[in-house]
């Protein structure tokens, strides 16, 4: 749910296993709400899972999950766990992928976890304008206060909540 609309989120399990239980797990103790879209890159992704409570994301920046192995490509509207560009280092940051980012990702190893199957007119609509202009470890230490002050009309999730949960596919809206 964000202050443009709702945005759904089918996460498919046999995509990416190990990023759909971690997308499961942090939905369900409430980690995404009340989180940025703090890296909008026009035409290519709408960046957030930097949880806005400096104390609560300490606890899982390095909380890292294994890699999945790419089997869906990075096209606009699918979702995949951002990462340090090493293997083995997605723990918390997801991205919507804004256009056919196929080509530049699916050779690094992005394995989408799911995509979105209502809302993709609200994800086009999120605020780009701050692109990568906010400091990660700013919001590291100091949280949502640093990106309310600094980037007043960033747009932020209200709350994630998973709709359905099956063992073929599980539906989460953020």
């Amino acid at each position: 749910v964000t202050p443009k609309g709702d945005i759904v989120i089918r996460v498919h399990p046999a995509w990416a296993p190990l990023g759909a239980a971690r997308v499961k797990e942090l939905t369900e103790i409430g980690f995404y709400n009340d989180c940025a879209f703090f890296r909008v890159v026009n035409g290519f992704v709408a960046q957030f899972g930097m949880n806005g409570d400096p104390k609560i994301h300490a606890k899982w920046a390095d909380a890292n999950i294994d890699d999945d192995p790419v089997v869906q490509s990075n096209l606009a509207g699918y979702v995949t766990f951002a990462s340090q560009m090493r293997p083995g280092t997605r723990s918390t940051q997801l991205f919507i992928n804004l256009a056919d980012n196929s080509r530049s990702l699916d050779s690094k190893g992005f394995a989408p976890i799911g995509k979105v199957v209502e809302g993709l007119d609200v994800v086009k609509k999120i605020n780009g304008r701050y692109g990568e202009g906010p400091d990660q470890d700013q919001i590291k230490h100091v949280g949502n206060a640093y990106l309310r002050e600094n980037f007043p009309d960033m747009d932020f999730i209200k709350e994630a909540k998973i709709e359905n949960d099956n063992t073929t596919e599980r539906k989460s809206i953020v």
